[in-house]
């Protein structure tokens, strides 16, 4: 499991690397359990400043679909609620927290990105927020704080990719940067936020950010408790597979 995903925390800087990169860091059950484990272990650590990336082509594949035969509805509900964990623990994470995406970030992984308080992704990455294809209610809020009701409205009703100048303007990044300037700009963030002691970090970070959690989860469990989840995923990932197919054709 911990294979996973990769953390370390030194000299105040944790840092956590969604680390599945043959199945796109896509979030099978093994490894949502491993993201929660380094959430702890980093956390423990007290460190002033928390950066999440991913490694491979592309940040995070959201929510893994390749596993459903062998899931049942509870199973499938139980793992929305552990991702859901994990986004909170990042988002109510004790220091800032910087995303940084690359390639793709996709439903869960998606949600993740937008769980940072600082958010960077490199140009050309494609974000998309699906969850109402099969009737789920995940990061929405924090999606909504960053972005405006509307917006958010508009991105989760289509589900539909955008690219890294949409995610921009809509404030889901706050940067594009690539991937080769990324240690620069990590070390010059990183030099702003180690300046504050451990616990000055985690008093101004909690001041920073609405405390939604319960109504978050709350908002989720009504969602994915509805009867036929499992089907519900099955049909929505037999249409992106025909999507796909469609696309190689032409």
């Amino acid at each position: 499991m911990a294979a996973l995903v990769s953390s370390s925390a030194e000299d105040g800087v944790a840092r956590i690397t969604l680390d599945r990169p043959a199945q796109g860091n896509a979030l099978n059950a093994d490894m949502v359990e491993a993201l929660l484990e380094a959430l702890d272990h980093v956390r423990d650590e007290r460190p002033r400043c928390l950066v999440v990336s991913g490694a491979g082509k592309g940040f995070c594949g959201g929510f893994d679909l390749g596993d459903l035969d062998g899931q049942s509805d509870g199973d499938l509900l139980h793992r929305f609620v552990r991702v859901e964990t994990a986004l909170q623990a990042i988002h109510h994470f004790p220091a800032p927290v910087l995303t940084m995406a690359h390639g793709f970030a996709w439903g869960a992984g998606a949600d993740i990105f937008c769980a940072g308080h600082v958010r960077i992704a490199a140009p050309g990455t494609r974000f998309s927020f699906p969850g109402s294809k099969f009737g789920i209610v995940l990061g929405t809020r924090r999606l909504r704080a960053i972005t405006g009701a509307a917006t958010a409205f508009d991105l989760v009703l289509s589900g539909a990719p955008i690219g890294s100048d949409v995610a921009l303007s809509c404030g889901i990044a706050q940067a594009l940067e690539l991937v080769e300037q990324w240690p620069a700009w990590q070390s010059a963030w990183i030099a702003r936020q180690t300046r504050l002691d451990s616990g000055m970090a985690e008093m101004l970070s909690a001041r920073m950010r609405d405390d939604g959690r319960d109504a978050d989860l709350a908002a989720l469990v009504r969602s994915a408790a509805r009867p036929g989840l499992k089907s519900r995923l099955a049909a929505y990932a037999d249409a992106v597979r025909r999507a796909k197919a469609a696309r190689t054709d032409d």
